[in-house]
């Protein structure tokens, strides 16, 4: 049923690197069209040079996604060039530090809140009357496993992906009746350029994989399978969940 993708339209935010990138290209090899965001279009070459290899439609919507204002104005373009929007991708997010909580800036707080919360409130919000009057529709919200247990020294980026999951079943709930469905993809440990630095360190990356029963990273390819079952009819009757994909650290 994954063939059903054949000829849609998605928006995936954070589409210049890691699992936002893989997505994007996996999407457009079932089929998809695809606009691709990031702050800037510099970043999203590669992205474009791969969707339009695979021979489909790819259109660049840069945009911070803390920006209300440009969020609103990104979506607008990106329905325009496509003509609708049948899946919606919101990857951007991440963190930039790890922090004891006493000893961290409220500042850094606001700063991950903005980023992995507010960006998906604004992109929700500017796509869903579209999604709306369609009635039909598959909005996937990259959140975390760290949204699903404690995480020491990152605990803002552990609360924005807890908040993300609530976020999306409340959406889930509000939007089932106009056929649009609302699911947040949780990623484990994935090996992307925002935890280059931690994978570096040969003592912190062992005690993280040490952690993981499949005993090592997740790629994000790896993610791009259970995307493109959120977004197609193979999961007509999926909304509100949380689905995992993390080597089964979360199993325990």
């Amino acid at each position: 049923m994954i063939d059903d993708l054949q000829g849609k339209c998605a928006l995936v935010t954070g589409a210049s690197r890691g699992i936002g990138r893989a997505i994007a290209v996996g999407l457009a090899r079932a089929g998809v069209d695809v606009a691709v965001n990031a702050r800037s279009s510099e970043g999203l070459a590669e992205t474009v040079a791969e969707i339009e290899a695979l021979g489909r439609k790819a259109v660049v919507v840069p945009a911070d996604v803390t920006d209300r204002d440009a969020v609103m104005a990104m979506a607008a373009e990106a329905i325009d060039a496509l003509g609708r929007l049948d899946v919606v991708v919101n990857n951007a997010g991440g963190t930039s530090f790890m922090v004891p909580f006493t000893d961290m800036r409220f500042a850094g707080w606001d700063k991950v809140m903005a980023l992995n919360v507010s960006s998906v409130v604004h992109v929700c919000q500017a796509v869903g009357p579209h999604l709306l009057e369609r009635g039909s529709g598959s909005v996937i919200n990259v959140a975390s496993v760290a949204g699903l247990g404690g995480t020491p020294g990152l605990s803002p980026y552990g609360a924005s992906k807890a908040a993300l999951i609530s976020l999306t079943r409340s959406l889930a709930m509000e939007w089932a009746h106009a056929g649009v469905r609302v699911n947040a993809l949780c990623p484990g440990w994935t090996a992307t350029d925002l935890n280059a630095t931690v994978r570096a360190d040969p003592t912190v990356a062992a005690k993280m994989v040490e952690t993981v029963p499949m005993q090592r990273w997740g790629a994000a390819e790896e993610m791009v399978g259970p995307a493109l079952f959120l977004a197609s009819d193979a999961s007509s009757y999926v909304t509100g969940q949380a689905i995992v994909v993390d080597g089964g650290l979360t199993a325990g």
